[in-house]
């Protein structure tokens, strides 16, 4: 067989681009060599695994410390599965071979490949650090290939890091809340499929036919609505009648009697939480209705920077925007951010898996929560966004405290948006009570109640944090309330 014309250049057929300058110039062993090896080494790495000793590139003296290296440093579990890094690792090991070259005369080459592995070493423990806080903050990120070093680098030097890393240790705090976000989205479907329940006519029939069961808790008054009454000791909420009773002497014995109990009749103004509450149905209905497949889909968050939520809730609403986008790169999905402040103050940006998504991520974090409240622009933006080509099957995530409110034009064209988009809402409210605001547009709702802990302060006095400065109140300011 003849050899070919371009020997031994035409194994870069088969080799990666970025590496054939580096396996080209390359000082250390042979080109035909480096040529021949290059695509084994990087098959190599990229398995997790070091590459065979025969495959020395021709130069055993200088490949054997770096091989070396690569186990003492535990390189090979950064290589593993990520291609990127791979190709920088390979490029890395040529460029220090190639430096042997510059050896000044009055060194040996065993003195030259000393130092050289030496260099090796610092280099990369350093870059192994800076990956690991990379991995450490972006975990559950997704293939964190589309990241550089050279990237990586200048981002760490950043002051923004540091918060970043802050926010990453305060999500471990909020278990509940990263489940709710990684719960948000669904997965495009097939063409035959539905895209939100439906019911054979039959099953309609059977819904119609059977009463909803009357169920108190069902019931989602208004905050600060009363909704009935119930039994308790709530003094502030006591009826009329009980107050009468304390007008009489005998039957004020019997107040304190039911106060002890806490039989007192109060008016019932408590927040409930929603309960699954079926209707009952004919055998087999359950099968005739087909649900819509929930998974993964597109993700838009809404992010209220207000001044509203300075301190703690700003804590908490980065802590949301890093876990949806852990959440949408884990899954390979799409995520999109709209920072919405007061009036033209929108900022839209796409967090990607490459250099520019850290980017956005790590702004974020740098940034302060200042400003007035407008979430008609961010609202009206996203239901746009969802009729764009690849973003159908989007989901809304908005992060806020609950203080603003839609006109009718644009609650109109969201309630439009879930008909035929099947558009789903989902909303993270950082407040002390729900607002009809927030309520009114959201399928979904994560209600952080002890937002207040999130603060700038850490350890206990972070866990333990409290907004009053004694759980005796009620004592302190009205001791005759409590008196029997």
């Amino acid at each position: 067989m003849t050899a070919p014309a371009d020997r031994p250049y035409h194994h870069l057929d088969g080799m990666a681009r970025e590496l054939w300058r580096w396996s080209v110039v390359c000082s250390g062993g042979t080109a035909e060599a480096r040529l021949t090896q290059a695509a084994p080494w990087h098959d190599a790495l990229l398995a997790g695994r070091l590459p065979d000793a025969a495959l020395d590139l021709d130069d055993p003296e200088a490949v054997a410390p770096l091989r070396r290296l690569l186990t003492e440093l535990d390189l090979l579990i950064l290589t593993q599965g990520n291609t990127s890094l791979t190709r920088q690792m390979l490029q890395s090991l040529l460029w220090h071979l190639d430096s042997l070259i510059e050896r000044p005369a009055s060194e040996t080459r065993a003195q030259a490949i000393a130092r050289m592995a030496d260099e090796f070493r610092e280099n990369w423990t350093l870059q192994r650090q800076g990956w690991e806080e990379a991995m450490s903050l972006l975990k559950s990120l997704g293939d964190p290939s589309h990241l550089h070093w050279d990237d990586l680098k200048g981002q760490l030097s950043r002051r923004e890091w540091a918060e970043a890393r802050r926010i990453g240790g305060l999500l471990e705090r909020l278990p509940a809340l990263a489940q709710f976000i990684d719960g948000v989205g669904r997965r495009q479907l097939a063409a035959h499929q539905p895209l939100a329940r439906t019911a054979t006519p039959q099953a309609q029939a059977a819904d119609q036919a059977a009463p909803l069961p009357t169920d108190d808790n069902e019931r989602r008054p208004e905050p600060t609505a009363v909704d009935g009454v119930h039994r308790s000791r709530a003094l502030a909420r006591m009826t009329g009648s009980e107050s009468l009773n304390l007008t009489h002497p005998v039957l004020r014995r019997l107040w304190r009697a039911r106060f002890a109990e806490a039989q007192l009749l109060t008016y019932d103004d408590r927040a409930r939480e929603p309960r699954p509450n079926p209707r009952p149905q004919p055998d087999g209905a359950a099968a005739r209705q087909q649900d819509a497949h929930l998974g993964h889909g597109p993700l838009i968050v809404c992010l209220d920077t207000s001044g509203s939520m300075q301190g703690a809730p700003e804590n908490v609403a980065k802590a949301c925007v890093l876990q949806a986008l852990r959440s949408a790169h884990a899954g390979e999905r799409a995520c999109q951010l709209l920072a919405f402040g007061g009036p033209g103050e929108l900022v839209e940006r796409a967090l990607t898996r490459d250099a520019a998504g850290l980017d956005a991520l790590l702004d974020l974090m740098g940034q302060a929560f200042d400003g007035g409240t407008d979430v008609q622009t961010p609202i009206e933006r996203a239901i746009e966004n969802v009729q764009q080509q690849g973003w159908q099957d989007a989901d809304v995530l908005i992060v806020s405290d609950g203080e603003f409110g839609l006109t009718p034009a644009t609650l109109a064209a969201l309630r439009q948006a879930k008909e035929r988009l099947s558009l789903r809402v989902h909303g993270i409210l950082i407040g002390d009570r729900e607002t009809i605001g927030l309520v009114e547009i959201c399928d979904a709702l994560h209600w952080v109640r002890d937002w207040r802990r999130y603060g700038q302060a850490s350890g206990a006095a972070a866990e333990g944090f409290s907004p009053v400065h004694s759980r005796s109140l009620t004592a302190m300011y009205f001791p005759n309330a409590i008196r029997r």
